[in-house]
């Protein structure tokens, strides 16, 4: 059934087969007693490059360069982790050839700035301070093509859904769209659940970080029913992580890694063609991470801070931290073992179904079942 998904695994084991087989024949002479599980991550402070150089030849600089900087490094405090968690203020990013629609709150005609990111910013500079207030601007478009635009070049329109989560576009057919657009959520907002048998996990998605996924995501959220999203991967927090996330000192990074994973994709009459989502923002990826494998559609939820993983995953949303003992509860339930890429990994022996559904603020109280269970 899950023929497909072995080749996730070189996502969390850092695209380097010809590499790997290097640091493989090194480690089973210098290293691993046990090679079965390939790369044994807490033992941060041995060097590939310190072997002769005869053994390494030609690879040892990109050897040295790769395992160095992500295998290899000495372990981080706590307090050196936190500069590492990106500030999502900093992501300003939309989707070009693309104009949204909504009632207008700044003028474009009388509003021309240089960039589509400060036309996003400006946007961002609407939203209220407290925790219940919404952004008065919640949709920017820009006019980004000095060609195209004309004398419309830099204007930014600032605008307002009626529903965030079903924004309004112009379908301009045959005609080349010079806009481009992208949406704001506040506190409180661009929330959605995927909801399972053991209760609904609400999600924050991040539009302004990962816009493409998130239209993708609204796509689903239109639909009655999402046959064949699922969880299929279960892996718990184990012996190296604690409660809160935080790797323990000289744990193992794995086997388990500390995830839930699962599929995205509508099957069926019913379901929304799906097409390879870009590559968006990639942070490091926190506990309550909701990130894309690749190019999607297989996702998975992080139950830990994984600062040791490469910065590759396109992060849409986030897990709202009250609704993580969901995923706990799913990471805990039987799995069978596999081999990934000669990593053992363990998959539900039955997969989770899950459905996309909308989030009303002051209607979520639907989690009483899931806590009591």
């Amino acid at each position: 059934m899950h023929s497909q998904h072995p080749h996730l695994l070189l996502y969390f084991h850092l695209h380097l087969p010809l590499h790997d087989s290097i640091f493989w024949v090194v480690s089973f002479f210098f290293f691993f007693p046990n090679p079965q599980m390939g790369r044994k991550k807490n033992e941060p402070k041995r060097t590939v490059c310190s072997i002769p150089l005869i053994f390494l030849s030609a690879f040892l600089v990109s050897c040295g360069l790769i395992y160095a900087l992500v295998v290899l490094r000495a372990p981080l405090s706590e307090s050196e982790l936190l500069p590492l968690v990106e500030d999502s203020k900093a992501c300003c990013r939309g989707v070009e050839n693309l104009e949204l629609w909504g009632d207008v709150v700044k003028w474009g005609s009388d509003f021309k700035l240089n960039t589509s990111q400060e036309c996003c910013n400006a946007c961002k500079s609407t939203c209220t301070v407290n925790d219940n207030g919404p952004c008065l601007c919640d949709t920017w478009v820009f006019c980004a093509n000095p060609h195209n635009c004309g004398s419309k070049f830099g204007e930014c329109w600032l605008k307002k859904q009626k529903d965030s989560l079903a924004p309004e576009q112009i379908n301009a057919e045959g005609e080349v769209v010079s806009w481009t657009s992208g949406l704001i959520f506040g506190k409180g907002e661009g929330i959605i659940g995927l909801e399972t048998e053991f209760g609904t996990l609400r999600v924050k998605l991040f539009p302004d970080c990962a816009p493409h996924s998130v239209a993708y995501i609204l796509e689903l959220l239109q639909l009655q029913l999402c046959v064949g999203c699922q969880f299929f991967r279960a892996e718990s927090i184990g012996q190296s992580w604690d409660s809160k996330g935080n790797h323990l000192k000289n744990a193992a990074f794995g086997p388990p890694f500390a995830l839930i994973q699962g599929t995205l994709e509508a099957q069926g009459g019913e379901g929304t063609i799906f097409k390879k989502i870009p590559i968006e923002d990639c942070p490091t990826i926190r506990r309550g991470s909701v990130a894309w494998v690749g190019s999607g559609p297989e996702f998975f939820i992080s139950l830990a801070n994984h600062w040791e993983w490469k910065k590759e995953f396109t992060v849409f949303g986030s897990v709202l931290p009250e609704d993580m003992h969901i995923a706990e509860k799913i990471s805990t339930l039987p799995t069978k073992s596999d081999v990934w890429k000669n990593v053992n990994v363990t998959l539900l022996k039955k997969p989770v179904p899950l459905m996309l559904r909308r989030i009303d603020k002051g209607h979520e109280n639907f989690n009483t079942k899931a806590n009591s269970a």
